[in-house]
């Protein structure tokens, strides 16, 4: 129970000038220089607002100072203004133009290991040097650049098999059933429909795909302590464009609307499926490149899928508690004015004390002391 806010607009509108003050002033080539230069941050921002758009990604980051979670809210309430005008077709991994595919089960497999852009086998050093001599950073920049430019005159192949279809063909992994056409309208909508459970499978891999990177990495790392049923091995990991195959409204032929950052994982682990041996895959995949949310949540689907998960490893504990905005909105309602709820739990606390104390310190001979009335609850929630 919340008590009305009369008579503290102005404080808070003040409040908003400030917060907004010592934020900077929000220019276009402030989200332009963030769309730029971190592009990994703006991959989290779009794929947990569920929306590929880089430019507004930046802006909200930009808007909100970098407070992800604000971030990520006002890109999904952008995105919920907007018409579905058409369903893309689906993605398939060996037509994505891939620059990263890595896989840890096995050293040679189909295509080669890919290491494209990472930081894995990088020293985690502060680059002091460029706040000393930020004119010589420049230079060392444009030769960094111009030698990435030579390197990409020779560029690996764009399409690669996936590793699991190998396997598949190895007898290492059950048989993928039989699939009939879907209807890409047809397919079950996280966004739209009521989440029930036990989840359809679409309800799950999208609900991982926007859930928070962070509570992803706490679920999926419990898993990989112990707490889980499963060690999971990463079988492929992959980052790529992927074009956006749309049918034309008109002539009814199928185009690209454009290419966007994915990325995927799949995890396995021993046992095999339906009690006959073999390996076990868990897999997930998101907008933008965000490598190790996406091992976590390949994880946590391969954890959900066990007969008898642990607790925080459910389906229904997964789905609630990795949801950025509900979760961040319910733990941030707690700033709101709670006054006459506390009033009332402070009075118990009063009438417990002196019910059951009292008495007790008159038979020890000390003084009554001084009942003290509960305060009435303000029906002010700001100072004005």
């Amino acid at each position: 129970m919340y008590v009305a806010a009369k008579g503290g607009e102005d404080a808070i509108q003040q409040a908003e000038k400030l917060y907004q003050h010592l934020n900077g002033t929000l220019t276009p080539e402030l989200v332009r220089s963030i769309e730029m230069n971190m592009p990994y941050l703006v991959d989290r921002v779009m794929g947990e607002g569920s929306l590929y758009a880089p430019e507004l990604a930046a802006l909200a980051l930009a808007q909100t100072g970098g407070d992800l979670y604000e971030a990520v809210l006002l890109l999904r309430a952008y995105r919920s203004t907007q018409p579905r005008i058409a369903y893309a077709a689906p993605v398939k991994p060996a037509e994505m133009l891939t620059v990263r595919r890595i896989s840890a089960s096995f050293k040679d497999i189909p295509g080669g290991q890919i290491l494209g852009p990472t930081l894995d086998y990088s020293h985690r050093i502060l680059r002091l040097d460029v706040l000393d001599n930020p004119q010589e950073n420049n230079h060392h920049s444009h030769s960094e650049n111009n030698e990435a430019i030579k390197i990409a005159d020779k560029p690996a192949s764009p399409n690669y098999p996936a590793v699991a279809d190998w396997q598949r063909g190895q007898g290492l992994m059950a048989q993928l059933p039989e699939q009939t056409p879907v209807d890409a309208a047809d397919i079950p909508d996280v966004t739209a429909d009521p989440v029930l459970f036990p989840a359809p499978r679409e309800h799950r891999l999208q609900a991982l795909s926007r859930a928070d990177t962070g509570g992803v990495l706490a679920l999926g790392y419990a898993s990989m302590r112990g707490y889980g049923l499963i060690h999971p091995t990463v079988n492929e990991l992959r980052l790529a464009h992927a074009e956006v195959q749309v049918k034309h409204p008109v002539t009814g032929a199928t185009f690209s609307a454009g290419r966007v950052r994915v990325s995927q994982a799949e995890v396995v682990t021993s046992g095999g499926e339906n009690g006959k041996t073999g390996l076990t895959v868990g897999f997930a995949a998101t907008l933008g490149w965000n490598e190790v949310k996406l091992i976590a949540a390949s994880t946590l689907d391969m954890e959900m899928n066990q007969p008898s998960p642990h607790p925080a490893h459910t389906e229904e504990f997964v789905m609630y508690h990795t949801e950025a905005v509900e979760a961040s909105g319910f733990c941030i309602h707690f700033k709101l004015p709670h006054y006459v709820t506390f009033a009332s739990s402070v009075d118990n606390i009063r009438k417990v004390i002196a019910t059951f104390y009292s008495s007790e310190e008159k038979s020890n001979g000390a003084d009554k002391p001084t009942e003290i009335q509960s305060e009435t609850a303000t029906s002010e929630a700001m100072p004005s």
